[in-house]
């Protein structure tokens, strides 16, 4: 009798390891086939190629001219060799494949895209050309010291001194709030304007409130 019981025993435990065995072994397949199916992790598009996409256009007004220092994406539909990242020089100047030097400077997007299309007519059939800002670099403002986010910022609309400092997150803890200054350089010479936030936010003095130029900076004791 003992002998039986233990045969049965033996049975179930072998019956029980069995089991086990096909059950993990199920799971690990169904957590292969899992991660054979899962999709690679994302980064930046590319195309076919395995090129990176262009950089992302920023968001800018109508009538944004385009200046100094700015980075272009110029895109020629179905001309991969002429379609790419420029920075306008200092001469206002970019450069193309096939079409070399052309004036940018003072032009919006649009323009330089109908100027693009006229160049490239000598060469393609009905050209189409896309032309975006991807960086801002001719108009730009800075701010410093006791605010909340410092830096320097594009200055695609009109904008105060109070509008920046709004626009950095606020005065930090410390601020001078009464010796804020804007630098500003005119004909070759730093000139200053004070402004006293204390007074400005009362209504009081908003002549010190002045719209900035690019180039200016605020600086927060």
């Amino acid at each position: 009798m003992e002998k039986t019981k233990s045969c049965l025993i033996g049975t179930l435990v072998l019956g029980l390891f069995v089991l086990v065995q096909a059950g993990f072994g199920q799971t690990t397949g169904t957590e292969n086939q899992a991660n054979q199916q899962k999709p690679p992790a994302q980064g930046k598009t590319a195309d076919s190629k395995g090129s990176a996409s262009a950089p992302a256009p920023v968001a800018v007004p109508s009538d944004f001219v385009i200046g100094d220092s700015d980075v272009l994406n110029i895109n020629v539909w179905k001309e991969p060799e002429i379609s790419q990242s420029v920075v306008v020089r200092p001469d206002g100047k970019i450069s193309l494949p096939f079409i070399g030097e052309v004036l940018v400077s003072g032009l919006t997007p649009v323009q330089t895209q109908a100027l693009l299309a006229t160049k490239l007519q000598a060469l393609l059939t009905n050209p189409q050309v896309t032309v975006t800002v991807t960086e801002i670099r001719s108009r730009m403002v800075s701010i410093t010291g006791e605010v909340v986010k410092p830096g320097a910022y594009p200055l695609l609309v009109p904008t105060s001194v109070l509008q920046l400092i709004t626009n950095a997150g606020g005065l930090g803890q410390f601020a001078n709030k009464k010796h804020i200054f804007v630098l500003r350089t005119v004909d070759g010479k730093q000139e200053r304007y004070p402004f006293n936030y204390a007074q400005v936010i009362k209504g009081e003095k908003p002549e010190q409130n002045i719209l900035l130029h690019p180039g200016d900076t605020v600086v927060v004791p």
